[in-house]
């Protein structure tokens, strides 16, 4: 039945050899994950890598970053931290763990924002919104400008101070609208669309001034991407500042740097042919932006392959496993130290126990303690002895025959002694001694 079975194995398999293949299913099928989860049991050896728990309030995983990675952290993990993580699936061959190797990680906050900005602009890339064929050019002398903005921010404010110096007789329309904070991105596909409806502009800008991700968070809404491509009206994306860079730059006709280089860009001035060529360039930037984002991709991917056949990745499995005998070395040694501290701490106790001068201590308490018995013993003795005498000496008293003289009774003998307890034991001439209580009376029979 044996030989069977074996025959009906296509290959028999080592532990290692196991281990070493659902590391490399792990790792070439799964590919890079994203997931938020609270650290726990951080630690940071002397080599430089660090290993943790991810975990959530049902499950856990373990987790390795190497120093390599770890160096590009801006902040400092500690255990509690909620955190966004981008890693690869991997197995930990020694001890078949599963495990996590972290590429990156961020804070949860700012991490989900930047992964919900990376997932939506590769989404929209693959559809092929920001394709350059899609981009409208702007008219080389527009007849009205329409501006997306809030009617009270700075950016509006740029955006008019511009036009009026360059372009002082340029028509303006304004369409004012949430930039910021919940329902803004809703607002802002509604300008949009009120603009194409209204068909009084021949350019649009759409932006507003700079802030944080989580500010300028409408601009990377699906919504309003997908109403900017939507729109027969050219449109210049002015979102903040030089570097803030949003879903909207990308699906916009033109991408301006900042709101007042927006309205530099569409008014007219005596360097038109310098604005055209301007204009060019950023569409050429923004399509070699968009190359080379769709190259870095590439090149990302080819990396993480490389990765995980460079010897690196074996030196830092090593390097791991390295780690774990040092930790399990320091406990055995502590251990080992204990033990042999207790067995010190117990020959001490034993021999302080089999001290002459304990011995000697015990047998002065024993001693000390006979010599209160035998005291006590005496004392006990003689107050019985004595009251046993009391009790003798009161029997004695009851029946004393000085007890009976003393009672008025005589004891009357004759001259040889003889107690005379009848009148016929005398005659006359006889001589007797009668005892009384308090002495002797002698007497003579007379007839």
């Amino acid at each position: 039945m044996f030989a069977q079975q074996t025959q009906s194995n296509d290959r028999i398999y080592t532990v290692s050899s196991l281990n070493a293949q659902v590391r490399l299913i792990l790792e070439n099928e799964m590919g890079v994950v994203w997931l938020v989860g609270e650290l726990s049991n951080l630690s940071m050896p002397v080599s430089g890598h660090w290993y943790f728990t991810l975990k959530d309030s049902r499950a856990q995983v373990k987790c390795a970053m190497f120093r390599g990675n770890n160096r590009r952290v801006t902040f400092k993990p500690s255990n509690g931290t909620q955190v966004l993580v981008k890693a690869r699936l991997s197995l930990y061959e020694p001890r078949g763990d599963y495990q996590l190797i972290i590429e990156s990680m961020q804070p949860e906050g700012d991490g989900r924002l930047q992964q919900q900005f990376e997932q939506l602009k590769m989404s929209l890339a693959a559809e092929g919104l920001f394709a350059q064929s899609l981009k409208k050019p702007l008219p080389e002398q527009p007849n009205c400008v329409g501006i997306i903005t809030s009617k009270t921010g700075a950016a509006l404010h740029d955006i008019l101070n511009v036009l009026q110096r360059r372009d002082p007789g340029l028509p303006v329309v304004i369409y004012p609208t949430m930039v910021q904070g919940e329902g803004a991105a809703i607002s802002i596909a509604q300008a949009i669309g009120r603009a194409n409806a209204r068909q009084e502009c021949d350019v649009l800008i759409v932006g507003r001034g700079g802030g944080s991700l989580e500010d300028l968070w409408a601009f990377n809404e699906e919504i309003v991407a997908r109403t900017i491509t939507a729109s027969q009206i050219p449109i210049v994306s002015a979102v903040g500042h030089e570097v803030d860079v949003t879903i909207a730059d990308f699906v916009a006709d033109v991408r301006a740097p900042t709101p007042s280089a927006a309205a530099e860009l569409i008014s007219r001035d005596m360097t038109h042919q310098t604005q055209k060529i301007n204009q060019k360039t950023q569409q050429l930037r923004h399509a070699i932006r968009h190359y080379l984002s769709g190259q870095q991709a590439r090149i990302i991917n080819l990396q993480h392959r490389l990765d995980r056949q460079h010897p690196q990745v074996r030196l830092n499995q090593q390097q791991q496993l390295l780690d774990e005998l040092s930790s399990r070395m320091e406990r055995a040694m502590r251990q080992l130290i204990s033990g042999h501290q207790q067995h010190i701490s117990h020959a001490e106790y034993k021999l302080a126990l089999h001290s002459p001068v304990h011995l000697l201590q015990q047998q002065s308490s024993c001693l000390e303690q006979t010599k209160h018995r035998l005291l006590d013993a005496m004392d006990r003795r003689l107050l019985n002895a004595n009251h046993k005498l009391a009790l003798a000496a009161e029997k004695l008293e009851t029946v004393s025959p000085l007890a009976t003289l003393g009672r008025g009774y005589s004891i009357t003998q004759d001259a040889k002694g003889k107690v005379i307890r009848k009148a016929a034991q005398v005659k006359s001439g006889d001589t007797l001694h009668t005892t009384v209580a308090d002495g002797e009376i002698r007497s003579v029979v007379q007839e």
